[in-house]
């Protein structure tokens, strides 16, 4: 069967270069309904307009945000954008408005006190609103303000709160595209929560493979701030040396055991469609500790990482068993994260109980 192929979307960025110069238009007596763009990346993209309209001494147009098959919060959100033409002066000026968040936190792409606007998206606003100026034939002064309609309220399903970004959304986009599921786009968002944190002056960072296993390691760390803990999801190797590179000095590690048992095999990349749980070599492990040949052979043909599981922790020597690829996976820390920070990995069983610890002093 073929696969479908996923469809792109565009960025808040775009959205709101696409509404500054249809409101900009406007001004100078078009009213478009769709408007083309530059990308950051090079090339162009055209974007329907949703509305556009007079907004006091100016014009404000919107945008419905577009994300493609890309599962983002922000995808059908409106993005809009009031434009003004100023009576002295000149240049751009873009300004952050009602739904747009306000940085509060050092270790982000602007710095705190201003909007959430990031810097390639801001410049491709003023490279759209250059545009407009031309094809309208205005000169003199131009002022921006970027607007989210239920800003705020989206905010709250993003890391926004958390990173010290207060308010609204943030307007993002390196590329202008979206790429559904995009690996670079999660790898930013680890480097910017680790920014946050060691701007914040914390040397102590709790990595985890999602939500669930967060909050369990929050559960037993309750002296380490929120900004302490970053969901890393399937990059392992990534995600320590990036660690390891910003000079955290603990680096702790909250996973379950499917994700456990492909750390302890060395992959870099745990997600099931790059790599598979090797069950003949936990099984291999289990020998070592002396596991009956049954439960061997069950353990070599489990389904599920959970079956395997199951058989492990119902065997006398399964608390050696776990300790054992909990030693593996850190061992294979180390070579990703260097020699300096300490390591330590704590494995959950999925309703939180705390099936293992490993670190190096052990």
């Amino acid at each position: 069967m073929t696969r479908k192929r996923l469809r792109e979307g565009f960025t808040t960025g775009s959205a709101a270069a696409a509404a500054a110069k249809a409101a900009l238009l406007f001004l100078a007596g078009n009213k478009p309904e769709e408007v083309e763009i530059p990308l950051p990346v090079g090339g162009r993209l055209r974007i329907p307009i949703r509305s556009v309209m007079i907004e006091g001494a100016g014009a404000r147009a919107t945008v419905v945000k577009d994300g493609g098959d890309d599962p983002d919060v922000t995808n059908k959100a409106t993005i809009g954008a009031t434009v003004f033409l100023e009576t002295t002066g000149g240049g751009i000026l873009i300004e952050g408005g009602k739904g747009v968040g306000k940085v509060t936190r050092r270790g982000l792409p602007v710095e705190p006190g201003e909007a959430a606007i990031n810097p390639v998206p801001r410049q491709q606003i003023s490279d759209a609103l250059s545009e407009g100026m031309a094809e309208a034939g205005v000169t003199g002064a131009i002022r921006a303000v970027i607007d989210v309609e239920d800003g705020e309220e989206i905010a709250k399903r993003t890391l926004n709160p958390r990173l010290g970004i207060i308010g609204g959304i943030s307007i993002l986009g390196t590329r202008g595209t979206v790429k559904p599921f995009s690996h670079e786009s999660y790898r930013e968002t680890i480097r910017i929560s680790m920014n946050v944190a060691r701007q914040a002056g914390l040397e102590s960072i709790g990595l985890s493979t999602g939500g669930k296993s967060e909050g369990f390691l929050r559960r037993l760390r309750p002296d380490l701030p929120e900004i302490s803990f970053v969901q890393v999801a399937d990059f392992f190797s990534f995600s320590l040396k990036e660690a390891a590179e910003r000079g955290f000095n603990d680096i702790l590690y909250a996973c379950f055991f499917g994700k456990l048992v492909k750390m302890a095999k060395g992959h870099e990349y745990t997600h099931a469609k790059e790599s598979r749980i090797d069950f003949a070599l936990l099984s291999e492990w289990c020998r070592i500790h002396r596991m009956e040949r049954s439960k061997l052979r069950g353990i070599r043909n489990a389904n599920t990482a959970r079956e395997a599981l199951s058989i492990i922790r119902e065997d006398p020597g399964g608390k050696a068993v776990l300790k054992h690829v909990l030693g593996e996976a850190l061992r294979n820390a180390r070579f990703y994260a260097g020699p300096i920070p300490k390591l330590a990995f704590y494995l959950f069983d999925v309703d939180g109980t705390l099936l293992g610890v490993a670190n190096e002093a052990e």
